[in-house]
């Protein structure tokens, strides 16, 4: 099996997807930090197409960047400033050649995440 990244993002406040939330996916290699990919998610809060895929695969450690301030000021959400949430980050390793499934539950004020399947 061939191992690839997927996320799905859901407004836990509103109870829907996270359309048109921005993404960034960083390897990280010791104090290297290189930037392999940005993703806006789709209607289903969902990206179209894995983030990390099988032919760029490799275990290691990770780290998501969810822009969520950003998504929230599209929303017309009003906040304080500076806000409390603004870019959500998430780091994490793939130690296995498998399907990692890093989602993100968001409101204005909390969120959490979770290896998914």
């Amino acid at each position: 099996m061939a191992g690839f990244l997927t996320t799905h993002v859901l407004d836990t406040a509103t109870g829907r997807p996270a359309q048109g939330l921005r993404i960034e996916l960083f390897r990280l290699d010791g104090g290297d930090r290189q930037r392999l990919a940005e993703v806006v998610t789709n209607d289903d809060g969902r990206t179209d197409a894995h983030i990390l895929p099988a032919d760029r695969f490799a275990t290691g450690e990770y780290e998501l960047l969810f822009h969520v301030g950003d998504w929230l000021d599209g929303l017309n959400h009003r906040a304080e400033t500076p806000r409390f949430l603004d870019v959500v980050p998430i780091r994490f390793g793939m130690a296995e050649d498998s399907h990692y499934h890093v989602p993100l539950l968001i409101a204005p004020y909390g969120y959490s995440t979770y290896r998914g399947s």
